[in-house]
């Protein structure tokens, strides 16, 4: 006899300064789980590349994508549930972590450039550069109505109300059952 399936992992998704971080840390700590930050898989030469300005190639993703799939299969197998963040750029990096990671729910944050590079330009603490905003979104491939597993949400409200719009959109998805 066996338990219930584990829930899906959630992926809070978008380019930089979409607010990734600020809702997943809220998410997790909200739902009492795991959290796993993306950035804190790319190996050093992903983080030295970007540092110099220089957009990521496929291939240097794929290590990446796979590490960060990978462990938040071994959470959830663990029967710990998962939030993580990845910009999750293309539609093929999502797919890869959805064979690594298992099911997911799918949080895409999205929003104007001009906010968005904003937000860049006051960071003090991360390797992402602001002038690497215009290749993320240039790559960036939006969650389509074939990944019925996804919700967007804006990034212009405060943390608190993307918060509970994050919350009501995980219940909506949930209704839906697994996707297919």
């Amino acid at each position: 006899m066996s338990g219930p399936a584990p829930e899906p992992v959630i992926l809070v998704m978008g380019v930089s300064g979409s607010g990734k971080s600020t809702l997943a840390r809220s998410l997790a700590e909200e739902l009492g789980a795991v959290y796993l930050e993306g950035d804190r898989f790319h190996p050093p030469a992903n983080v030295a590349h970007m540092k110099a300005g220089k957009p990521l190639t496929d291939e240097m993703r794929w290590g990446w994508l796979e590490s960060l799939g990978r462990a938040a299969a071994e959470e959830r197998a663990a029967g710990r549930q998962v939030v993580m963040t990845c910009s999750a750029l293309k539609r093929s990096y999502r797919d890869l972590l959805r064979r690594e990671a298992g099911p997911l729910a799918i949080l895409f944050l999205h929003g104007e450039q001009d906010k968005l590079a904003a937000r860049l330009r006051h960071r003090k603490t991360h390797y992402m550069p602001a002038s690497l905003l215009p290749s993320q979104l240039a790559t960036l491939e939006p969650p389509g109505p074939d990944e019925p597993d996804t919700a967007r949400l804006p990034i212009r409200p405060a943390p608190a109300v993307v918060l509970r719009l994050a919350l009501e959109a995980l219940a909506t998805l949930a209704s839906r059952g697994p996707a297919q």
